[in-house]
């Protein structure tokens, strides 16, 4: 179980990255239409989620007291399911300030390094107390692991379609980019 959740994540980490290292610094921090995230916020949104992530795998647990991956499948339809518009908690909103391209790099890289280490060596039956997921509950760091592995490729899919946009040059003519 421990390999194949440190594996995704190591593969989930390499994807975001290189994609957020598509952008420009400019165009990292441009709108591709009224209404949607710019890639920063993208990022950032993402850095937030992973670092309260780590910060309820690395908290408190207790033993398990049901199927530690009881909500996996749950989690995994809810996001991987592009067609439905999902949003987010207030408090891993992005902000409106420019996002710098190396900051975001950097400090996503350090934040998967760390969730890593976690799938890679802790007791992943364990359930998390420090924070109770909306809607769900508490998780176990199984359940975690596998939300940040789907929820950071949700994003990574919209990066792409924020990617493709910037590089169509015809941009009146362009798909809206679906939002998440």
């Amino acid at each position: 179980m421990k390999n194949r959740l440190a594996e995704q994540i190591t593969d989930v980490k390499r994807d975001l990255l290189a994609m957020l290292n598509s952008f420009s610094q400019e165009n990292i921090n441009q709108k591709p239409f009224d209404g949607s995230w710019t890639a920063g916020q993208v990022a950032e949104h993402v850095l937030k989620s992973a670092s309260g992530v780590l910060g309820a795998l690395t908290g408190l647990t207790k033993s398990p007291d049901r199927d530690p991956e009881q909500f996996v499948k749950r989690i995994s339809n809810a996001f991987m399911n592009f067609d439905v518009k999902m949003k987010s908690t207030d408090f891993i909103l992005p902000s409106e300030e420019t996002k710098d391209k190396n900051y975001l790099l950097k400090a996503l890289e350090t934040t998967f390094d760390g969730i890593e280490k976690v799938a890679d060596t802790d007791d992943l039956t364990q359930i998390c107390t420090t924070f109770e997921m909306p809607a769900v509950g508490y998780l176990s760091r199984s359940e975690f692991l596998n939300f940040t592995i789907v929820h950071t490729r949700r994003h990574i899919y919209q990066l792409k379609n924020i990617l493709s946009y910037f590089e169509t040059s015809d941009h009146d003519n362009a798909k809206p980019i679906h939002q998440f």
